[in-house]
């Protein structure tokens, strides 16, 4: 796409492959947004009648919008195009994110950008689901449930405390609606931290005892 129009830089989702199902969502909401989808579903066609009013400045309009979408003639083409090659079957789109998150940790990353990135596949596992799935509620409670102990269970061992009693706790919360309390966690261990490492640096002086002789 093309990188120089302003209009088309509000997508930060970007296609890497197995997001291919994630991705074509927020491409089709942003260009339903933008009044662009038809260049991708082909109901927006190049003009192709001279007769008509204006042709020629349809034509340049259609051209130019054309352009900002695809390298292809047309951004239909493009679409089918990626459509082939990242397309999956539903189980082993399920199979690849699933085993994503159960290997994703949190090590260096703080909980804020943790939850983020945890996040982004849950939302991508949640578009293989039918929608007989995601209109059943003890489906979706139990899923809840699951993506508490996914996020938990993933976080650094300082945060073991705290994790063992938000487990305990009946019903249990959200995985959303722990974030805060874990970012105060977060705050309360790295302060913490600064003062001890400013206390090791605090040099020490050993006093210095002078005898003196009678003799």
């Amino acid at each position: 796409m093309n990188g120089k129009d302003a209009s088309l830089q509000s997508v930060s989702t970007r296609l890497y492959g197995i997001n291919y199902t994630y991705w074509s969502y927020v491409m089709n909401n942003f260009l339903c947004g933008k009044n662009m989808w038809g260049y991708v579903t082909g109901t927006k066609a190049k003009p192709s009648v001279p007769q008509a009013e204006n042709f020629d400045l349809l034509v340049d309009t259609w051209e130019n919008d054309n352009s900002k979408l695809a390298k292809y003639d047309t951004t239909k083409e493009m679409w089918n195009h990626l459509e082939r090659l990242y397309s999956q079957s539903n189980f082993a789109k399920q199979y690849q994110l699933e085993y994503d998150i159960c290997t994703l940790q949190q090590n260096d990353m703080s909980i804020q950008d943790f939850y983020v990135a945890m996040s982004d596949l849950w939302d991508q596992l949640d578009l293989t689901e039918s929608k007989e799935l995601t209109d059943f509620e003890p489906y979706i409670a139990k899923r809840e449930e699951q993506r508490l102990v996914q996020f938990l269970m993933a976080l650094r061992s300082d945060f073991e405390g705290l994790c063992t009693t938000i487990l305990h706790r009946s019903p249990l919360p959200s995985a959303d609606s722990v974030v805060h309390e874990l970012i105060v966690e977060e705050t309360r261990i790295k302060s913490h931290a600064d003062k001890r490492s400013k206390a090791i640096s605090i040099p020490t002086f050993t006093p210095v005892v002078l005898a003196i002789s009678t003799n």
